[in-house]
């Protein structure tokens, strides 16, 4: 990849990043909680996370509780691993490669907001 795309990439990312942080800063939610969880949970979110109960993976509260006030920072990264698939560590510390979910780009914005919303 080349410097210029890799910098454009890094800024359209912020840019989305900053707009999405936005959003959980105060604007009204554009999801609805209840479809975009079941949503979560027919791509097998679920399987590896729950609203309150770390399992494989944090729990959405706890992801949320870390990004608060850096919401920016937690959509930079968690539509990393929704994008990338790139390989994370567990809570138990073992490390495997994050499922990459079928999700529009629309589906996965909704999804991190329903997060940070907690």
């Amino acid at each position: 990849m080349s410097k210029k795309l890799h910098t454009r990439l890094l800024l359209g990312i912020a840019a989305t990043a900053l707009a999405w942080s936005f959003s959980i800063n105060g604007f009204a939610a554009s999801f609805d909680a209840e479809a975009t969880q079941a949503l979560a949970k027919k791509q097998g979110c679920f399987k590896c996370h729950a609203i309150d109960k770390t399992k494989k993976g944090p729990s959405y509260k706890k992801l949320a509780a870390k990004y608060k006030g850096k919401e920016a920072e937690g959509v930079t990264k968690m539509n990393k691993n929704l994008t990338e698939s790139p390989i994370v560590k567990l809570e138990d510390g073992s490390e495997e490669e994050h499922k990459k979910p079928d999700f529009t780009p629309e589906q996965r914005k909704d999804v991190i907001d329903w997060i940070l919303s907690m």
